[in-house]
């Protein structure tokens, strides 16, 4: 029996592999840098409880925030408390979105979801990776940046009026408002990215169609064109970029690089990874 954990911030996929059968749950999220340590070694207790086995052949656990030995020894140290595991991994989110869309092959990942990051696949490690710099210095391609150009549009007047008008009829659009769900929300970056299937919706508009192309264009120049497009295919992991395929593809091709697949989530990656 294999099990594979793919947490984010909200939710935490686990697929169990037991002969030719999968069974999955999901559980809350857990964020190695921003959830309390307590949340997490709680959600890997109630999910191999779960599971019930008292030995397993493999437990692979990614999520963000692993940045040092110390975090691996932790939740490694607790998992082998709960049972008998005879191998464990434990990696970060972007390890995860490598071996989802590149496998045991060498390649360059790139991620698109809330956030934005990316880097250069040797085929077992990350070899390469230019810092994305989080949502305030960086995530150039990310829904976070995108609704950042929007609200920074909107409240200047920048916004076309139908765009405006319709934004209004669904979301809190006075200033005051706006100021309080960006800078004195929980998660920025996440009601700052919950705007991108809004601003898509309204894709057929001149203003919106060069907003959208214009994030994606940064992170091509600003992120991926640091790698060797020209050598290696693009596999791009996350919710925005698997959406935006038919505005991406060619946007990149105008720059020579060549995406050889996406992947709304990375688990069903990691289980084809982890089956052979």
């Amino acid at each position: 029996m294999k099990i594979i954990v793919e947490a984010g911030a909200t939710k935490s996929d686990w697929r169990i592999l037991d002969g030719g059968e999968q069974r999955m749950m999901l559980l809350p999220g857990m964020n190695v840098s921003t959830s309390g340590e307590e949340h997490n070694l709680g959600v890997l207790s109630r999910g191999l409880a779960a599971v019930g086995a008292e030995s397993i052949d493999g437990f692979y656990l990614y999520t963000a925030g692993i940045v040092t030995p110390e975090v691996r020894k932790s939740l490694s140290g607790h998992i082998r408390k709960l049972c008998q595991v005879r191998e464990i991994e434990i990696c970060d989110d972007l390890v995860a979105a490598a071996r989802a869309v590149c496998g045991r092959n060498p390649g360059i990942v790139a991620i698109l979801g809330t956030g934005s990051n990316a880097c250069r696949w040797d085929g077992s490690a990350v070899s390469f990776k230019v810092r994305s710099g989080g949502y305030i210095l960086g995530d150039e391609g990310g829904g976070a940046a995108l609704g950042k150009q929007f609200l920074a549009d909107l409240i200047k007047n920048r916004v076309p009026r139908e765009v405006a008008d319709d934004f209004a009829s669904k979301f809190d659009a006075s200033y005051s408002g706006i100021v309080a769900s960006v800078y004195r929300s929980a998660s920025p970056a996440g009601y700052l990215g919950s705007l991108a299937p809004f601003i898509l919706s309204h894709y057929s508009n001149p203003y919106i169609k060069e907003l959208v192309d214009n994030n994606f264009r940064s992170f091509i120049t600003r992120s991926l064109l640091s790698y060797p497009v020209s050598s290696y295919p693009v596999g791009v992991v996350g919710g925005l970029g698997a959406a935006c395929k038919e505005i991406l593809e060619p946007l990149c091709a105008a720059y020579g690089i060549r995406i050889s697949g996406f992947e709304k989530e990375p688990i069903n990656g990691l289980v084809k990874y982890h089956s052979i």
